[in-house]
């Protein structure tokens, strides 16, 4: 068996968002105690329930902005595809505090049905169109990225939901003051709890999948395979796989069969940088295998692909 092997280690590294962190932690922490403090003043549930969850946005943004900046640290001969995979366990992270979140907020919604309190319309009002203002804005500055970051894509996804939460609360506390109807302030907290759940589940699932190594959501393995198998001189292709390096970059390895290989690399060059032009799959392993039947690859029938 004559084989060939590519290791490409071009790959685009992660684009650094630390001004939109750093913006984002310090305005988000400055409205979670002004938040905090007029929930208590004005009797607010929603208040407190959207200042809980600020603050686990907060933390959210410490961890992604941590992990963002370790992606960056080189390899080392002990972790040899270096710190990546830390934004994929960020998003993880995050997703769960926010699913304990909500645990809270339902909890203390439902207790408040048999204790209904007047509510102070006007402070919650204000402070919660101030909340429509931080968290858009912090959420714009995220916007771009989180397209093909798992990891932005959580901060975005935090920050946009804040703002959804805000707005709501500013419709509640207009209504309850035009109507007096007190039961509107935990049932606002328990929507406002579904609707975290529900974005939270979301990136729960994806980022398991991520640290189990599954095929990112972008990735289409099928089309991978089909290109692979569609190159000039390729016959077959076995243990192909395809892995998060973290929630931005992709790995690949591959053994091609190839009776009659190229006599340079350029073939193997080429179809990396295609791969990650058109797959977004940055660093490919490629093995080829002349398929001539005198020694079959023992990786031939691994994992049935």
């Amino acid at each position: 068996m004559s084989a060939h092997h590519d290791h490409d280690h071009h790959h685009h590294g992660p684009v650094r968002h630390d001004r939109a962190f750093a913006v984002g932690i310090g305005l988000n922490l400055g409205f979670v105690v002004l938040e905090a403090y007029w929930g208590v003043a004005a009797k607010s549930l929603a208040l407190l329930a959207d200042a809980g969850h600020n603050l686990g946005d907060v933390l959210a943004l410490v961890l992604a902005w941590a992990a963002a900046g370790l992606v960056g640290r080189r390899a080392t001969s002990r972790r040899t595809y270096g710190l990546g995979r830390t934004t994929i366990w960020a998003s993880l992270i995050n997703s769960v505090v926010l699913l304990l979140a909500v645990g809270g907020i339902g909890w203390e919604a439902i207790g408040r049905f048999g204790r209904p309190e007047t509510v102070e319309g006007g402070i919650v009002m204000a402070v919660a169109g101030l909340g429509i203002l931080i968290n858009t804005g912090t959420a714009l500055m995220f916007m771009k990225g989180a397209k093909s970051d798992l990891n932005l894509k959580g901060a975005f996804l935090h920050m946009a939901g804040d703002a959804a939460v805000s707005l709501a609360v500013v419709v509640a506390a207009l209504v309850m003051g035009l109507t007096g109807w007190a039961w509107l302030d935990p049932v606002l907290s328990l929507g406002i709890a579904l609707l975290i759940a529900w974005g939270s589940l979301g990136l729960l699932r994806e980022s398991v999948d991520l640290s189990l190594d599954a095929v990112p959501a972008g990735i289409d393995s099928e089309g991978v395979e089909a290109f692979l198998t569609g190159q000039s001189g390729v016959t077959a292709l076995h243990d192909l796989h395809i892995w998060p390096l973290s929630t931005s970059q992709a790995a690949l390895t591959v053994h091609l069969v190839m009776p009659d290989p190229p006599e340079d690399d350029s073939f193997l060059h080429d179809l990396a940088e295609e791969l990650d032009h058109h797959f977004g799959i940055g660093h490919a392993t490629i093995q080829l295998e002349r398929g001539d039947g005198i020694q079959v690859c023992r990786l031939c029938d691994a994992h049935g692909r």
